[in-house]
């Protein structure tokens, strides 16, 4: 038991869905906040999805602790049962009815109209106390078309001012898929809220892998080495279920070979017992090696191109005196530029006698005589 080797007061990475354990990521914490705002605002439909093993029925156990008092809520989780057994259901997980009078007693043998009836009753009995109803279905990609238009169908229960059922469908991907068919329409529409979970990145991958720790007791006894992370990425791509199993696999290897730091063959041995390969894409981010490497190529393609461009300080331009501006310098095959040259202006060949503005004088000095003619 590798728990008692290394002092945890629990298994740090059980699959059991204990929000305690649960780290919030950039989309579990907007997942969470998003559903507990929909929730108190009393929206009708809402759909939380996300691929396998990325928390979703943590989420929902989350969200239930966090509601309260006057709150009641119901977690179906067999989205096989048919509508009847889903009612029954509801009003046991609601507290309407005891298990016994479901099995045994009169509600065992409602009809759909009676079990309808008595859902509403007590919808409109939290009414006076300002109670609200949250119901949640875990694997709804699984529900069938009859079941869903049913559902649909009980959340009409209302009042002219507020619904008085709250519905969380949580699925995998293609519950978007389902919701979206031509006859899932009327129930498409009445989808308020949608919210997806993505893997977890590298660097929420370290720090989901120390929060575990810590939770279990155990931090100061052991250790993941960068290596180690990075190929439990690269095997798990981020996902949270697959991260426990490679980390509760390595522990039991590390605690064998009496390690307290578990390093990155500890990891593959446990990859390799649990039949997993390496994944092509990881997640949503990128390992810290890649990260490094495409940086390096940055900047040898940088430094390259500015030795491409660069000149020489000996053939460089002087900059011009800050006191006199200096023009530029015309290239040397520049196409010459037509500028109008001043017009030439003959002297005549004889003298014009000059404009008379004013009347001559009284007494006018004889004229002068031509000059020769040349």
């Amino acid at each position: 038991m590798y728990e008692d080797f290394y002092g945890f007061a629990q298994s740090p990475f059980t699959l059991a869905p204990d929000p305690r354990f649960l780290y919030l990521s950039a989309t579990h914490d907007e997942a969470i906040r998003l559903l507990l705002q929909a929730i108190r605002r009393r929206e009708g439909f809402i759909v939380l999805t996300g691929d396998i093993g990325t928390g979703k029925t943590t989420i929902c156990r989350a969200v239930i602790e966090q509601l309260d008092q006057t709150t009641v809520t119901s977690l179906v989780l067999d989205p096989f049962a048919s509508v009847d057994e889903l009612l029954r259901e509801v009003l046991l997980d609601l507290g309407v009815v005891s298990r016994e009078a479901v099995k045994t007693g009169r509600l065992a043998t409602a009809t759909r109209h009676e079990l309808m009836s008595t859902l509403r009753e007590f919808l409109l009995s939290l009414q006076p106390i300002g109670g609200v109803a949250v119901l949640i279905i875990d694997e709804a990609q699984h529900l069938t078309p009859d079941v869903l238009e049913q559902i649909r169908v009980i959340s009409n229960i209302e009042t002219n001012s507020a619904k008085l059922l709250q519905i969380v469908l949580v699925g995998q991907l293609n519950l978007l898929d389902l919701l979206a068919q031509h006859g899932m329409r009327q129930l498409d529409q009445r989808i308020s809220l949608r919210a997806k979970l993505a893997p977890l990145t590298r660097i929420e991958m370290e720090a989901y892998v120390g929060h575990r720790l810590g939770v279990a007791k155990g931090w100061s006894s052991v250790t993941f080495d960068a290596g180690a992370l990075d190929v439990i990425h690269a095997y798990s791509g981020g996902v949270p279920r697959v991260i426990n199993l490679l980390c509760d696999r390595a522990l039991m290897l590390g605690a064998e070979a009496g390690s307290g730091a578990i390093g990155a063959d500890h990891v593959r041995k446990a990859a390799k017992a649990l039949a997993l390969a390496p994944l092509q894409r990881v997640g949503t981010g990128f390992p810290r090696r890649a990260v490094l490497v495409a940086a390096l190529f940055v900047l040898l393609a940088a430094a390259a191109v500015g030795a491409l461009y660069a000149v020489p300080a000996s053939t460089a331009i002087p900059a011009p005196s800050p006191q006199l501006p200096v023009s530029p310098a015309p290239a040397k095959h520049a196409l010459p530029i037509d500028v109008p040259s001043p017009p030439i202006v003959t002297p005549p060949l004889y003298p014009q006698p000059p404009t008379v503005a004013s009347p001559p004088p009284s007494n006018p000095l004889p004229p002068s005589p031509l000059p020769p003619v040349l």
